[in-house]
């Protein structure tokens, strides 16, 4: 939903001031982010997902591509300080490269 809505306000945008082109033809990924619901918020570095789920649901998906993600059996209600300690911990362990290859 969120790249979708982007994409629209972007295009919006371009039919409201076709002179901005050049803005469109020159885009990289950090302006387009700008028109993201969470422009402004830094993306995450660590997204833990409960209950032993595997995948993201479509969640933030922009915003996680460079985001380590940790899946943990613990149900929600029940995940606390301890669990949230063991995902830094866990977290602390990995190399972070952002896409980039060793």
């Amino acid at each position: 939903w969120d790249i979708l809505q982007a994409a629209k306000k972007l295009a919006a945008e371009m039919v409201e001031h076709p002179e901005s082109r050049e803005k469109l033809d020159n885009m990289d990924v950090d302006e387009f982010s700008l028109y993201l619901v969470t422009a402004g918020i830094p993306d995450p570095d660590l997204v833990i997902r409960t209950s032993g789920e595997k995948r993201i649901s479509n969640f933030l998906l922009w915003q996680l591509a460079y985001s380590e993600l940790l899946s943990v059996d613990t149900l929600w209600p029940d995940f606390g300080k301890s669990e949230f300690h063991k995902a830094i911990v866990e977290y602390s362990k990995r190399d972070r490269r952002y896409g980039k290859l060793k």
